[in-house]
């Protein structure tokens, strides 16, 4: 009997023993959240009244795996000022929000994991209610997010994810954001800001929202090395200009959001530059283009503010007549 009542009490101690420990490890969880780091960090202090006024702290306190890009006071405060903005109250609530959701990716990435791509924020513009936006990762040199912000410090461990800090607050991207933040649109920025292209203005209105969404078709460095070498071109500079304009009208479709999704076989896209091309999916993405030349979608919806960008292995080219 003596030997079953020491028993019982052993028992006893243990079970209370592991629900102590229980007890410690959730006011642990609790106090470890990418939320409560945060709040503990001085450098982080507008973030926090940010996340306060859109109601994100529940989120970022909750449960989940998440990264997030976290700007620092100084950044914030460079943010407000190239913006016209006197404090962080004369940011709209809703676009508040959005950019704040553009700094975090629903899945714990720690630095070693972080390649030279694209990932999914949580923020949305206003082209899609459904595709969230795209983050541009750089790993050339460092960490650089959409061409614009720059991790200073990885890899803060959390209960619920892990942070980085950043040095830029990370704006909502348009066309021009990831054409110029992505090495492999050099060319193709280049073209866009071609002198004698500059009153097409094609960086204002794809940086803008007039006859946006914008639908953007956008080949690569390869496909424009490609091309000069197809016409017996030695440089970007011998295209002529009417050419180049007509081209790179020709790329862009205007007044759609088109996601991969929505793409069908033999479908006939029309641009703005007036003429259409056809695309066909049997075999993978392609596109027939005026000259029934074809190039092949390579990488899709790179999801902007204002459009979304499909990437292709050979410039399109309309007719020239």
């Amino acid at each position: 009997m003596k030997r079953n009542f020491k028993k019982l009490g052993l028992m006893l101690m243990l079970s209370a023993l592991t629900i102590s420990v229980s007890c410690s490890d959730d006011s642990n969880s609790e106090s470890n959240t990418i939320a409560s780091i945060a709040s503990k960090n001085a450098e982080f202090s507008t973030l926090v009244t940010a996340l306060n006024k859109t109601g994100l702290t529940a989120t970022l306190n909750g449960s989940g795996n998440f990264t997030v890009f976290a700007p620092t006071n100084q950044a914030f405060s460079a943010f407000l000022s190239a913006n016209g903005f006197s404090s962080l109250d004369d940011v709209p609530g809703a676009v508040l929000k959005e950019i704040l959701l553009n700094h975090v990716v629903n899945d714990e990435l720690f630095s070693n994991e972080l390649t030279t791509g694209y990932v999914k924020s949580l923020g949305k513009g206003s082209a899609s209610s459904t595709n969230t936006l795209s983050l541009f990762i750089n790993t050339t040199s460092g960490v650089k997010i959409n061409g614009v912000s720059n991790v200073t410090a990885a890899d803060i461990d959390a209960s619920n994810g892990v942070i980085h800090k950043v040095d830029a607050v990370i704006g909502l991207p348009t066309i021009v954001t990831h054409a110029v933040a992505n090495p492999n649109f050099t060319s193709l920025v280049a073209a866009l800001t071609r002198s004698d292209q500059a009153d097409q203005n094609f960086v204002g209105i794809l940086s803008g929202t007039a006859s946006s969404p914008f639908t953007v078709f956008a080949p690569t460095n390869t496909a424009f090395s490609s091309l000069l070498t197809e016409f017996g071109w030695s440089s970007l500079g011998d295209v002529p200009e009417t050419v180049l304009e007509k081209t790179l009208k020709y790329h862009v479709v205007a007044g759609a959001n088109v996601l991969s999704t929505q793409l069908t076989n033999n479908m006939s896209v029309g641009t703005f530059l007036g003429q259409n091309f056809t695309i066909t999916t049997t075999g993978g993405a392609k596109i027939t283009d005026a000259n029934n030349r074809t190039s092949n979608i390579i990488a899709t919806d790179v999801q902007c503010a204002n459009g979304v960008i499909h990437v292709i292995d050979k410039v399109i080219v309309p007719s020239l007549d």
